[in-house]
């Protein structure tokens, strides 16, 4: 069992059933690799594409860490006023539309494979 599978089971309810739904949907795709970071699970190709963060509210929020970049055309991220990180929120299990849901992680894997990310923070 990994870190990350670990992890979703130490959560509980709907909260687990949305961890569990979407790392099944993000681990489908052959190229990704996942890993507890900041005490949540990450999901890699050549660099951070997105994670899944437990929320105060009981949720769960699959956050992309270049969310500005991506075009939004399926109108689920949201930025919640930060500048890069944009993400989707889900405070139950069957509020994940699975197709629309791999649509924007594949552009986000696109994303990361053809234009490498730049840090933009100052040295």
């Amino acid at each position: 069992m990994t870190a990350v599978e670990l992890f979703i089971l130490e959560k509980e309810g709907e909260q687990q059933k949305i961890l569990d739904r979407l790392h099944n949907l993000l681990s489908s795709f052959p190229e990704i690799t996942s890993k507890i970071r900041y005490k949540i699970p990450f999901y890699y190709h050549k660099s951070w594409i997105c994670y899944l963060n437990p929320t105060k509210d009981g949720g769960i929020e699959l956050a992309f860490t270049r969310g500005n970049e991506l075009s939004n055309e399926q109108g689920l991220l949201d930025s919640k006023g930060r500048k890069q990180v944009y993400g989707i929120s889900f405070h139950s299990s069957r509020e994940i539309d699975e197709d629309l849901v791999a649509e924007v992680f594949q552009e986000a894997l696109i994303l990361d494979e053809e234009i490498p990310y730049a840090s933009k923070r100052k040295k």
